[in-house]
């Protein structure tokens, strides 16, 4: 980094080291809240991973007999996935709420008996898929801002702040350097008039 040797240097690296350390102590903050959310949401994800599983499992047992019910999948297809947002640390992520189906239109009596249970637990399984595409999603959108995040508090510890510090150093030197040597200059001006104003008295 070329810095400047000067006054005006030195006032700018000061004001942009105050900066750097007013900003930095946010950026962390927002890290830290980004990574709780993020294991909040894995810690979710597993857990209607793990519904999802035990359900798909009771559901193969009589998986067979969906052949029977050929219109069934139309009663499985949501009309609407209803989500409502989150806001973490300035970052919004979408909140799973429901998902909506179109009425399952059959005859009570002409159907067979299994259809009414095997509906509510395939729309079961529908619901937590759709639930955990949506805490997935979630879990991208604050894994990429974390990773801007990141990039940011360690460009401000490790490059912008040492940097800052560095060159406050360098200028300090500097200017401390100029001044000894004005001091000496000076010195020696002021013996040199008064060797001068001696010699013209003589």
């Amino acid at each position: 980094m070329k810095v400047k040797l000067s006054q005006g240097e030195l006032k700018r690296m000061r004001d942009a080291l105050r900066q750097y350390e007013r900003y930095l102590p946010t950026l962390q903050l927002k890290k830290q809240q980004l990574q709780l959310e993020i294991v909040h949401l894995q810690t979710a994800l597993s857990e209607v991973s793990r519904a999802l599983a035990q359900k798909e499992e009771t559901a193969r047992d009589w998986a067979g007999l969906l052949g029977e019910m050929p219109g069934i999948a139309g009663w499985l297809t949501p009309v609407q996935v209803v989500i409502s947002g989150k806001n973490i640390a300035g970052v919004d992520i979408p909140l799973y709420e429901c998902v909506e189906f179109g009425k399952a239109d059959y005859d009570l009596f002409l159907s067979p008996p299994w259809l009414d249970g095997g509906l509510i637990a395939l729309r079961e399984i529908v619901s937590l898929r759709e639930e955990a595409d949506v805490i997935r999603n979630g879990i991208a959108i604050l894994s990429q801002e974390l990773r801007i995040t990141t990039q940011r508090v360690n460009l401000f510890e490790k490059v912008k702040i040492p940097e800052a510090k560095e060159a406050i150093r360098l200028i300090k030197i500097h200017l401390g350097d100029q001044m000894t040597n004005a001091v000496g200059r000076s010195k020696i001006a002021k013996k040199k008039i008064e060797e001068s104003n001696a010699s013209g008295v003589a």
